[in-house]
């Protein structure tokens, strides 16, 4: 495999990077939504979004990327692959990320929001300023966790014709005919994305586990 090739699967790990960046990011943020809503003590609101993550997290992220690019075309919204994937990713990981911090809200100590209530502070300013820092802290080990699986998931955007890292040697291996020797290389510039955050996480969680003793 000579530098062109090289160069080539250089380019669909530079877009493996901003699908995996764009979804998380956006997944953050809607996902900061779910958990809120799941724990609103709002009972329709909870049970919206435990069917919403329920769908997420049962159906196969490969389908869901395939429905909200095919399916959409279907009742005549196109859209480019680009955008379907970062919405898919988004959705996909939206669902993943409330359920890992509706899980962290809860294991904070009820006696924080009580002291919070004790003090008169709204739901917002509670959220904000007491529940929200502890959650995060707690999540953090999942958190990274689920950026690992979500990097290693933008490979099936090849579903949608969109080129990122896997697409990129799939398409060279077309060409040389050395399937070997490109999805080598790969998995190696795969392994070498996830390995510092699989560390970090590793970390924090000890250094969490630690801390709770």
């Amino acid at each position: 495999m000579g530098p062109e090739e090289f160069v080539f699967l250089l380019i669909g790990l530079k877009w493996t990077v901003v699908l995996s960046a764009v979804g998380f990011a956006c997944g953050c943020v809607a996902g900061l939504g779910v958990a809120l809503a799941r724990t609103s003590s709002l009972p329709l609101l909870e049970r919206l979004t435990a069917g919403y993550i329920a769908i997420f997290q049962g159906t196969p992220l490969l389908m869901q990327l395939f429905v909200v690019y095919y399916g959409l075309a279907l009742v005549g919204l196109r859209l480019d692959a680009w955008v379907a994937v970062s919405i898919g990713l988004t959705l996909h990981a939206s669902a993943y990320l409330g359920e890992i911090w509706r899980g962290a809200i809860e294991a904070v100590p009820r006696g924080q929001t009580e002291a919070a209530k004790a003090l008169s502070l709204k739901y917002m300013s509670r959220m904000r300023d007491v529940i929200l820092p502890q959650a995060l802290r707690i999540s953090l080990p999942a958190t990274v966790g689920f950026l690992v699986q979500l990097i290693k998931g933008t490979s099936l955007a090849s579903i949608v014709g969109f080129t990122e890292l896997t697409r990129a040697g799939n398409i060279i291996s077309n060409q040389i005919f050395q399937p070997l020797t490109v999805f080598g290389i790969v998995g190696v510039l795969y392994f070498l994305m996830c390995l510092p955050l699989t560390i970090f996480g590793a970390r924090l969680e000890r250094r969490f586990a630690a801390s709770a003793r």
